[in-house]
């Protein structure tokens, strides 16, 4: 495997899916095992280990899950299909484990299962443009921007790479004859001139849930377009796919704790605790009307409410819309 066979593979990564739930589960354990490579110089890691970081990692930073039982064990699903041209798994005794293994931990655990990405996979990581690279593929394709500085400090991955440019993303020049095109997918789409600026003219240049207005001179300063569904979900830039939101909101947005009903009225996660009166601010913006955008501009498409509602918003275990049953949550893998 050359630097380019890997990164277009980290590229073609296939997602899981319920439905048209997302599901990060391999970004994720992926992510994990580069920040574990960085720290150690190697990805081996029994599943016993690896079950509560991952699943935490899932829990996160993917959609929430209605069983307990199953958010304690999310890690089995990549854990068993991640992909093979990637990944080696073993039982206690060095036996392989093949992907039609169930993805259950109990399984896991009583076989003694360990996991390691291939040793020309390591070999390619340890040249540090390689790792970047790597990094800002699975990044960029399955996550937003801002939870990437959350998900590298949480996965042990420096954040300085993050001033690499997505030009890392693409692979070098081999003197090897190129046996595939290119790869293109991995960079970043470049947003669409000038949406920012629509959407903060839309809403008056401020904040849609809150109403912070902040400028400097004549720049608004802390608020930002927010995607309601992910740029890199296939979400558009487009008016009815954006709100206005101060920098604070926007993250909490992005995070799940606060989302939208289908009136437009804000709602804030029940998982969401606090202690400071600062922090009680964002439980009274719940049940409050999202500000409305000014004549002639679109209000919030209810598609893209209703995908930011099942994929991103944290609901509490026993109100998750279209939750996943625990057996059916791998899906196509």
């Amino acid at each position: 495997m050359t630097r380019d066979e890997l990164l277009n593979a980290l590229a073609a990564l296939r997602r899981a899916r319920i439905g048209a739930v997302r599901a990060p589960h391999k970004p994720l354990l992926l992510l994990w095992l580069l920040g574990r490579f960085t720290a150690t110089g190697s990805t081996a890691v029994a599943y016993e280990e690896a079950e509560e970081p991952v699943s935490r990692l899932i829990n996160d930073y993917g959609p929430a899950v209605m069983s307990p039982a199953l958010a304690r064990q999310r890690a089995a699903m990549p854990f068993v299909h991640l992909e093979r041209t990637l990944w080696a798994l073993c039982d206690g005794n060095g036996r392989p484990i093949g992907p039609d293994a169930p993805e259950r931990g109990t399984w896991l655990r009583e076989h003694g299962a360990t996991g390691r990405l291939l040793p020309h996979v390591e070999q390619l990581l340890a040249d540090p443009g390689t790792l970047t690279a790597a990094t800002r593929i699975l990044l960029d394709q399955h996550f937003t921007p801002s939870l990437e500085t959350a998900i590298r400090a949480d996965t042990g991955l420096d954040s300085s790479a993050a001033k690499e440019g997505a030009e890392l993303c693409l692979p070098s020049p081999s003197r090897e004859p190129r046996r595939q095109p290119p790869l293109r997918a991995s960079a970043p789409s470049a947003r669409r001139a000038g949406f920012a600026e629509e959407v903060l003219r839309a809403y008056a240049y401020a904040c849609a849930m809150c109403g912070y207005d902040g400028a400097l001179g004549r720049n608004p300063v802390g608020l930002e377009a927010a995607h309601i569904r992910w740029h890199s979900q296939d979400g558009p830039d487009t008016a009815d796919n954006a709100l206005a939101l101060c920098a604070q909101h926007h993250t909490l947005f992005d995070y799940g704790v606060l989302g939208l009903t289908e009136d437009l009225r804000i709602r804030v996660s029940g998982l969401y605790t606090c202690r400071s009166d600062a922090g009680r601010a964002v439980d009274d913006l719940h049940d409050k009307r999202l500000a409305a955008p000014r004549p002639g501009s679109p209000a919030p498409a209810p598609r893209y409410v209703a995908w930011h509602s099942r994929q991103v918003f944290k609901h509490t275990p026993e109100r998750v819309p279209g939750s996943v049953p625990a057996q059916a949550e791998g899906g196509d893998r």
